[in-house]
Order: C-alpha cells, then sequence, then structure tokens
C-alpha cells in the first residue's frame, strides 16, 4: 500500500549522530502528524541500540530497500548525501536530506540527475533549509519581492556567531576534514545563510573569497571566511562569517533604492526614502542634500516550523501535494556560493559564476588527497585497541 493511499508516510532516518538523533526523537514523539518513524540507519550499533523498538540497519542500501519506508532523512556525514540520496530516489522513495545536499556543485549535479531521473513523477526531494520558516526572513523576502525596496545596491551580511570550541571539533575524526566534511564553516555552519542569501537577493555574477584555514582551531578546513560579491545589475555584497569569534554578531544590511533595513536580534529597522536616492540625486539642485526618511516599523508575526516545520511540509507535500519551502534542487546554489568563496581563496583570484562543475570537482580532490582524515582514523583505531588492552 502506498503511503498517498494510507494516508501516512513511513520515515527511514540514516545517520543517527547529533542531527539525525533529533530527527528519530521529534518523529517518536511524534511531533510530524501522519509520519511514522520506520527503520534507522547507522554504522554504529551502539546508536542503533538506543532504540531497541525500531528496525536498525547497519548499510544505507539495505534500509533502501527493506520495504519498511516511503521515504528517507539522510542525516549522514556530507559526502554520503549524494551517493544515498541516489541511491533512494532511484529506489522510487521520497528524500528529504539535511543540509548541505552535496559537497560541491559537480556532486549536487548528480544528485539532482538523480531526482530527474526518478522512476516515479510524484517522488519528492526537499532540503533541510529551516531557517526559511523563520517569520524575519519570509517578511524581508516580502519586502524585496514586492518591489518595496526597491533595486538592491549593496548587502553586507556580519555572521559570526556560530561559535565552535576545540572540542567540538574534536567529537568526530570527519569534522573540518577535507575528505571526511568537505570543509569548515561553509559546508556546517553557513549552507543556511548561503541558502538565504540566494534565495533572499539570487546568485552573484563573481566571488572573491578570503578563507583562513584553521586559523583559530586546529583543523585542516576554513574557520574564518571574508567575501566580497558582485551580482549582474551592479549591486555589491559582503559576506563575514566564522567559528572562532564570540560573542559573534548576526547583522544582515541591505541598502537599497528606497532606504535600509537592517536584520539584527530578530527585528527588522527600515530607514525608507520619501524620494528613490537616484530620483532624488538627479533632481535635486542641492549639493548636499538628502532625500527625507522615515523610521518605518516592520511587523513580524508568526512563529519559525524549524526542523520540525519542515519535515511537517515534507510530509504534506507527499500526502497533498502542497508546495515544498525548500526544493532540494535549489540546494546547487548555495553550495555554489559557498564552493566559489573557498575555491576563489585557494586560488587566489575572482571566480566569475556560474562555476565550471569539472573544475570545482578537481579542486576538491585536491584538497581531499591532502586531507589528514584517514590518518586520524587510523590514529583514533590504535586508541581504541589500546584502551580495550588496558
Amino acid at each position: 500500500m502506498s503511503a498517498a493511499s494510507s494516508q501516512t508516510v513511513r520515515i527511514g532516518v540514516i545517520g543517527v549522530g547529533s542531527m539525525g538523533t533529533f530527527h528519530v526523537d521529534q518523529l517518536l514523539a511524534k511531533k510530524i502528524p501522519r509520519a511514522e518513524l520506520t527503520a534507522i540507519c547507522d554504522t554504529d550499533p551502539e546508536r542503533l541500540a538506543k532504540y531497541p523498538n525500531v528496525p536498525g540497519f547497519a548499510d544505507a542500501k539495505a534500509l533502501i530497500r527493506s520495504g519498511l519506508v516511503d521515504a528517507v532523512l539522510v542525516a549522514t556525514p556530507h559526502y554520503d548525501h549524494t551517493t544515498i540520496g541516489c541511491d533512494a530516489l532511484a529506489q522510487g522513495l521520497h528524500l528529504l536530506c539535511e543540509k548541505p545536499i552535496s559537497v560541491h556543485k559537480a556532486d549536487c549535479e548528480t544528485l539532482i540527475k538523480a531526482y530527474e531521473n526518478r522512476p516515479k513523477a510524484t517522488q519528492k526531494f526537499a532540503a533541510m533549509f529551516q531557517t526559511r520558516t523563520e517569520p524575519q526572513y519570509i517578511k524581508l523576502r516580502q519586502l524585496i519581492q514586492s518591489g518595496e525596496l526597491g533595486e538592491i545596491r549593496r548587502v553586507n551580511w556580519i555572521i559570526t556567531d556560530w561559535y565552535r570550541t576545540e572540542a567540538y571539533y574534536a567529537s568526530g575524526s570527519w569534522r573540518a576534514t577535507w575528505r571526511g566534511e568537505g570543509g569548515g564553516v561553509l559546508i556546517n555552519q553557513c549552507p543556511h545563510n548561503l541558502d538565504l542569501m540566494q534565495w533572499l537577493f539570487g546568485m552573484p555574477s563573481k566571488v572573491r573569497g578570503f578563507c583562513g584555514l584553521g586559523k583559530w582551531h586546529n583543523i585542516e578546513t576554513e574557520d574564518a571566511v571574508t567575501a566580497y560579491l558582485e551580482y549582474p545589475n551592479g549591486a555589491t555584497g559582503v559576506f563575514i562569517t566564522t567559528t572562532g569569534e564570540a560573542p559573534g554578531t548576526n547583522r544582515l544590511e541591505i541598502s537599497a533604492e528606497n532606504g535600509r533595513v537592517v536584520l539584527e536580534g530578530g527585528k527588522l529597522s527600515y530607514i525608507r526614502n520619501t524620494v528613490g536616492m537616484t530620483q532624488f540625486s538627479k533632481t535635486t539642485p542641492e549639493r548636499f542634500a538628502r532625500p527625507e526618511s522615515w523610521n518605518v516599523e516592520i511587523p513580524i508575526h508568526g512563529q519559525a516550523g524549524h526542523h520540525v516545520g519542515i519535515i511537517i511540509n515534507f510530509v504534506e507535500s507527499i500526502l497533498d501535494g502542497v508546495p515544498l519551502i525548500a526544493q532540494a534542487t535549489e540546494g546547487i546554489r548555495s553550495v555554489e556560493l559557498g564552493n566559489a568563496m573557498l575555491l576563489s581563496s585557494v586560488l587566489d583570484k575572482a571566480l566569475a559564476l556560474p562555476l565550471d562543475s569539472a573544475m570545482v570537482a578537481g579542486e576538491f580532490e585536491k584538497l581531499k588527497a591532502g586531507s589528514k582524515f584517514e590518518k586520524k582514523v587510523l590514529k583514533a583505531a590504535k586508541n581504541d585497541i589500546g584502551a580495550s588492552l588496558r
């Protein structure tokens, strides 16, 4: 019996680490109507043992082919998103993928092609971009798309409240390695912000990035980024992020034809010009004048759906045909934006977008070739053996 006819979606969670555990617990707590957790998968038997009443698998392929699930939620390390996602789609399952959908643009294209070649036209492919459910970003997008702000000239986002400790990076041998995780702050913490950047402002035409590799932590990937963006209409942007700053800042500032908007602390402040800056500049006889402006209060209503909201939407899309909040095929844009920031720094030059996928894949292979991930795993294994002998 299909999920649509039973009005229940049977979900399997693949990867029961920190985020996977959260999703498993939400499903078991019945936080998602018309959804049932029917299987889990992880290579660590201790994680599976925590849920003795849920069928457990050590291999994703086995879960996907078990007949126990209609959909899978993939919460594994990033490189596995592509291979597991392609397999799930090829087997006719609905797919919800944790961010990012893949590590680099070429892998994104592979995953998207698998979706385009899916055996069932009704299959859904969603991404866990839960910040799209937050009322302040929804309101800001409405302001932009309605034309209220006019043409955007400048965007600055300082997003440095992603502070992480050395203990965080030491909690998994795959973390912040090129071969294990595929990157640092851009691939782990900032996919949400990068998704919002493209969701709100579109894709830039040129990127120049400056990344510090292991600048503030004992890691091999980027933990500090400053990037300059140019957009097709001539607008510019600056994106600054790090996991090495406390208390950190989260401030998004937009300068547009009709005024300036600042989003900080969950509040939108809007200083609106009574006359557009371009019109005023061309028509006023005064040399030092500027348009009069108003302080406009922007009301923000509603509650964010967060992760649970994305899963609820995923289920509703499967059963009722509701549009997805975060169609995963859009996930390639945030990945490409992060790739451009990183590789611009690695190659020490500005990069034009869209990026060449083969170039991106080649540069990531070079980074992976120098990764310490396998050495870290070998060292950890030796330590485990030593501990067992003691």
